[in-house]
C-alpha cells in the first residue's frame, strides 16, 4: 500500500502534521512564544490600529440583527466548502457556478500535476471568499450586541487585515509542497512496474501502476490536506461564533 513515511513525536495542527508526513520534511517547532511571533509580524502602524481597537471608544450599536441564525449560517458555509472538497476526487466533470479544471483520469499513462494544482488553488480561493464574507457578517452581528462586543469585532477586523496576508502567503505554498508527494508516488509506481518488467513478470491488471491506484492515494491525501486547511481557516469564525453565543 502506498504511504508516505510517518514522523513520530511532532505535535501541532493537523494541517502541519499532514504536510510533515506527506513531504517527509522535518518541521522543528518554534521556540518562540506566540506574543514574540506576533511582535515580529506586526508593524508599528498595525500596532497603533490594534491599540485603537482595544482602547478606543467603539461606535454606538446600530441595532441588533435577527439572532439565532449565525450558527446555521456558519454550518451551511462550512458544509458547502467541505462538499466542494469531497467532490474533487476522481475527476468529477460536474460544474458548480464556474468552469472547473479537469482532473486527470487515474488510468491515464501520463498524468500532469498542473490540473490538480489549479483545482487546489480554486478551492483555496473559494474558502477565502466564503469564509471572509461569513467573518464579516459575524462581526456586524457582534458589533450590534453592545460596546464590549463592538470592540471585539474591531479587534478581529484588525487581526484579519494584519495577519490575513501572511496566512495567505503561507497557505499558497501548500500546492507546491504537494507536488513533491505527487511526483514521489508516481515515480515509485513507475519503478515498481519497471522492476517487474525487467524480471520478466507481467504487471497484473490490479497493480497500482496499471490501475492508477497511486493517483487515488494522492487524491485522498490532497483531500485530507484540504479538509485540514478548511479547519485552520475556520478557527476565527468559530471564535466569533463562541463570542456571539456568550453575548
Amino acid at each position: 500500500m502506498l504511504q508516505a513515511p510517518r514522523r513520530a513525536g511532532f505535535s501541532g495542527p493537523t494541517l502541519i502534521r499532514l504536510l510533515v508526513r506527506l513531504t517527509g520534511d522535518d518541521a522543528p517547532e518554534s521556540g518562540q512564544s506566540l506574543s514574540d511571533q506576533l511582535g515580529q509580524w506586526l508593524g508599528w502602524t498595525d500596532a497603533i490600529a490594534l491599540s485603537a481597537a482595544l482602547n478606543g471608544n467603539p461606535p454606538a450599536a446600530a441595532g441588533a440583527r435577527a439572532a439565532g441564525t449565525e450558527q446555521a449560517d456558519c454550518a451551511r458555509v462550512k458544509a458547502a466548502l467541505a462538499a466542494a472538497v469531497a467532490e474533487d476526487k476522481a475527476g468529477s466533470s460536474r460544474q458548480r457556478g464556474r468552469p472547473r479544471p479537469a482532473v486527470p483520469d487515474p488510468a491515464e499513462a501520463v498524468v500532469d500535476y498542473a490540473p490538480l494544482r489549479q483545482r487546489y488553488v480554486t478551492l483555496q480561493q473559494a474558502m477565502e471568499t466564503e469564509i471572509g464574507s461569513l467573518r464579516g457578517r459575524l462581526r456586524a452581528t457582534l458589533a450590534a450586541r453592545g460596546a464590549g462586543m463592538t470592540r471585539l469585532s474591531m479587534v478581529d477586523a484588525v487581526m484579519e487585515r494584519v495577519l490575513g496576508a501572511r496566512e495567505q502567503a503561507l497557505l499558497a505554498t501548500v500546492p507546491g509542497m504537494l507536488e513533491g508527494h505527487f511526483t514521489r508516488l508516481r515515480q515509485a509506481e513507475e519503478a515498481a512496474l519497471a522492476s517487474a518488467q525487467a524480471a520478466g513478470k507481467p504487471a497484473p491488471a490490479s497493480s497500482p501502476a496499471s490501475s492508477g491506484a497511486w493517483l487515488t492515494v494522492f487524491q485522498n491525501d490532497m483531500q485530507s490536506v484540504l479538509r485540514a486547511e478548511l479547519d485552520i481557516r475556520f478557527q476565527p469564525v468559530e471564535g466569533l461564533l463562541a463570542a456571539l453565543r456568550d453575548s
